[in-house]
């Protein structure tokens, strides 16, 4: 579920489209009014908002905030502006060093690995369509070794989303994954590869369980134990995320603002792609999981109009 809270009297595109003219006007920017505004519209009503603003102003919105923001309230709220899935294959873009960006195959892995085949489907569309090339090239030159691998098998096989599962094919895959790793000295990393791109997220959670039930380990620690670096990482977020992806973004969340200093580029990133999909959930783990609300470690660990703009979209204020 989301969290982002759309005022029960909306405006119109036309009107907010004016009053975030007028909040550009001046010597400085009136932020405080954008973040009011912005963070409170959905992905169609901030389409209809940039429609409107080029049709009277004949100037590109998104460039206008690019030049009256700063800081991480600007990256948020360019960020904030794509819809779903045009937001996504951005993100992969950065962060495989497009636009002179430098390379986070971390935040390439968490996205690409934790998105549903559908979504993955959609991203490709889009990222060819935004940035005139193929994804799978650009990763083939990123991406490296059995994380290349990994992350070429999962964006590009298709996948059953439904909740059904073989129980025959999940003990066989227990006992494979056992076999490919623990049982043996070294890791045969195919057998990793192939099961965890072809498995839907419920045949995996499946093994998960089973491989608990069988060998009395858990399969995430086995992973750990037999897998390193982002190959690692690539497992992991898809084990989570086929057990339970509220709490894998909540384990992201929690490491981006524990110890000293906050990683805002991942607590940005998972906000903003999060909140129009399902923060509720994410919020309601990290709760569980860390004793205190969301909202709590982000407003001790953020400051200012980035803070605003990140609460208000975990769902606390609205226009």
């Amino acid at each position: 579920m989301a969290t982002v809270t759309v005022p029960p009297v909306l405006t119109s595109p036309r009107d907010d489209a004016i009053q975030l003219y007028r909040a550009f006007k001046g010597f400085g920017c009136d932020t405080a009014a954008v973040v009011n505004i912005l963070a409170h519209r959905n992905a169609s009503q901030r389409a209809l908002i940039q429609q409107e603003y080029k049709a009277m102003y004949s100037t590109d919105l998104n460039k206008k905030l690019s030049s009256e923001l700063s800081g991480d309230v600007k990256r948020a709220v360019l960020l904030w502006m794509y819809d779903p899935a045009a937001r996504d294959a951005y993100v992969v873009h950065q962060a495989l060093g497009g636009g002179g960006s430098s390379t986070d195959l971390k935040a390439v892995t968490e996205v690409l690995c934790s998105r549903t085949p559908s979504q993955l489907q959609h991203l490709r569309q889009l990222y060819y369509a935004m940035f005139t090339t193929y994804l799978e090239p650009t990763i083939e030159l990123q991406a490296f070794g059995d994380h290349q691998k990994l992350l070429l098998a999962y964006l590009t096989t298709p996948r059953h989303e439904g909740p059904e599962v073989d129980r025959s094919m999940v003990e066989h895959d227990a006992k494979a994954l056992y076999k490919a790793g623990e049982k043996k000295l070294g890791t045969d990393e195919k057998t990793f590869i192939r099961i965890f791109s072809e498995r839907s997220r419920a045949h995996l959670a499946a093994v998960s369980a089973t491989y608990h039930n069988i060998y009395d380990r858990k399969l995430e620690k086995a992973i750990k134990n037999e897998t390193s670096g982002n190959f690692e990482y690539g497992l992991v977020t898809i084990l989570r995320c086929a057990e339970n992806p509220g709490m894998y973004f909540a384990k992201v969340l929690r490491k981006a603002m524990k110890g000293l200093g906050t990683d805002e580029s991942t607590l940005t990133r998972v906000i903003v792609t999060r909140a129009e999909i399902d923060m509720q959930y994410i919020k309601a783990e990290y709760h569980k999981n860390y004793g205190k609300p969301l909202n709590v470690a982000v407003y001790s660990e953020t400051s200012s109009h980035y803070r605003a703009f990140l609460l208000a979209l975990l769902g606390l204020t609205h226009r």
